[in-house]
């Protein structure tokens, strides 16, 4: 099965498609390899024409009362649950993704965040703060043109998890999608304008890094979020600092998975799945890293070989099909270079490992047992459907090791042990932490990471922080002194 993709222009600026720009951008169906849409890439004109377009309708927008605003986000978040099928279908098309999980876990988490977002805009105020007959209130305020950089592996969640704050404070963004996966921020822009927001609140631009270099240095624009690997967050925060522009940075990681022996086995091997293999293994806060308490490390292996046989790939518009294809060549080629050198570090395959035959970008989900914390596949992010299982003696062992590493974005322990349990999440050095669970990100709860996995946090009220700023009004109620 094959759907018409291809969108109405490459660009939306200002309430409208507009086509124009400089060289091709293919979009390759993941399943197939084949172009399914072709669209192009910003020149800086546009840049500049998205941003206007963007400043220029920021202040009406902002002016606008948070009930209005928020009535706005409730209602595209009521849309993109009407068409979630559509949306869906085209994600897949995109990221390769299976529509089994694109069903759940894409166009649907972007609609809680607009949802959320547009419930919380109309209690986004300040204090009052009586200084005897004196007094100070503050005022949150919009920061102004946000600019917005998305990551391929979940294109229009992204879209959304940055955008639902944004306008929910009173700014309006520009965003970036990856190049690789382009099509669905532009169904959230279509999605927004019959909401009601007025045109350029959320303009989108495709591009590859030229677009973002100029996106994230232009003057006029006051905030920047990226989504994408800790190389690109170091060059675009960087560039963000010369002007002094606000940031939130979610980058990558090499999360750890703590199971120790008194954990429910069979809930432990179904996280250690989700926390690999779910999205072909391409998402940033993948618990990757699986230590497993000797006790139970070939009680572990073996459960999990047993439930790797449940893997259904094909076609991912089958719902039946659990596992798709890896999003592009590039990608997959990443992956079997780290196969290789496992291998050859001597890691013990114990299942997978190998690329598919055939068209698409298919690699076998893959298990390594005896990983050593210096081998390669334990210290760098892989980004693909590969899974390094360690083993550990004591806590205090599991917590030093899961910690050894620049990354923190995530981490998750099981066991048995309340105690335990809140010990560990506490002592872990990361960002966003799961208790007998892994990967869960509602859209009430903060997300990002610490050290060299980002800055700032997306999603529950701390977001509200990274998309405004205060400001204190003081009030004299009395005469003015000076000394002369």
């Amino acid at each position: 099965m094959t759907i018409d993709v291809k969108p109405t222009a490459s660009h939306f600026i200002n309430g409208e498609y507009i086509e124009g720009g400089t060289e091709d951008l293919p979009v390759i169906y993941p399943y197939t390899g084949e172009v399914v849409a072709t669209l192009k890439l910003a020149d800086d004109a546009l840049v500049d024409q998205a941003v206007a377009a963007a400043k220029a309708a920021q202040p009406a927008w902002a002016a606008m009362s948070g009930v209005e605003r928020g009535r706005i986000l409730r209602r595209a978040a009521d849309i993109m649950r009407e068409r979630n099928r559509e949306l869906s279908e085209i994600e897949t098309m995109d990221t390769g993704k299976p529509l089994q999980e694109t069903l759940v876990a894409d166009a649907a988490s972007g609609a809680e965040a607009l949802e959320y977002f547009g419930g919380l805009a109309a209690s986004l105020g300040g204090e009052h703060i009586q200084l005897g007959d004196d007094f100070a209130y503050t005022r949150r305020e919009a920061l102004g043109v946000c600019v917005g950089i998305g990551a391929w592996n979940y294109p229009i969640q992204i879209a959304s998890w940055k955008s639902a704050p944004a306008l929910a404070c009173g700014n309006t963004m520009v965003f970036k999608p990856s190049e690789t996966t382009p099509l669905s921020a532009l169904k959230l822009a279509e999605i927004l304008i019959e909401a009601g927001a007025p045109a350029g609140v959320f303009n989108v631009v495709q591009g590859k890094g030229a677009v973002g270099s100029r996106l994230v240095t232009h003057p006029d624009v006051a905030k920047v979020s990226l989504t994408g690997s800790v190389p690109t967050g170091r060059k675009v925060y960087a560039a963000a600092a010369e002007g002094l522009r606000h940031v939130t940075m979610e980058l990558g990681g090499k999360s750890p998975l703590v199971i120790f022996d008194d954990a429910n086995i069979e809930n432990a091997v179904s996280a250690a799945i989700n926390a690999n293999f779910y999205s072909s293994g391409q998402i940033c806060s993948n618990g990757t890293r699986v230590f497993v308490q000797k006790g139970i490390k070939e009680a572990f292996l073996s459960r999990l070989a047993e439930r790797l046989k449940g893997v259904k790939m094909g076609d991912p518009m089958d719902e039946e099909v659990n596992f798709g294809p890896m999003v592009s060549e590039q990608q997959i080629s990443i992956v079997e270079g780290y196969q290789a050198k496992a291998q050859a570090e001597g890691a013990r395959l114990i299942s997978g490992g190998k690329r598919l035959d055939g068209p698409g970008y298919w690699m076998e989900p893959t298990v390594y047992a005896d990983v050593a914390d210096d081998m390669t596949i334990a210290k760098e992010e892989i980004f693909g459907p590969v899974m390094s299982v360690l083993d550990f003696e004591t806590e205090e062992e599991a917590i030093k090791r899961a910690n050894a590493t620049e990354f923190g974005l995530a981490a998750g322990v099981f066991t048995n042990d309340l105690s335990r349990g809140h010990r560990v999440a506490a002592a872990f050095e990361a960002g966003t932490t799961w208790i007998n669970t892994y990967n869960l990100t509602p859209v009430e709860v903060p997300f990002g990471g610490s050290k060299m996995s980002g800055v700032g946090r997306e999603n529950g009220r701390a977001a509200i922080e990274h998309y405004s700023e205060m400001k204190t009004v003081y009030v004299a109620m009395g005469d003015t002194e000076a000394p002369f």
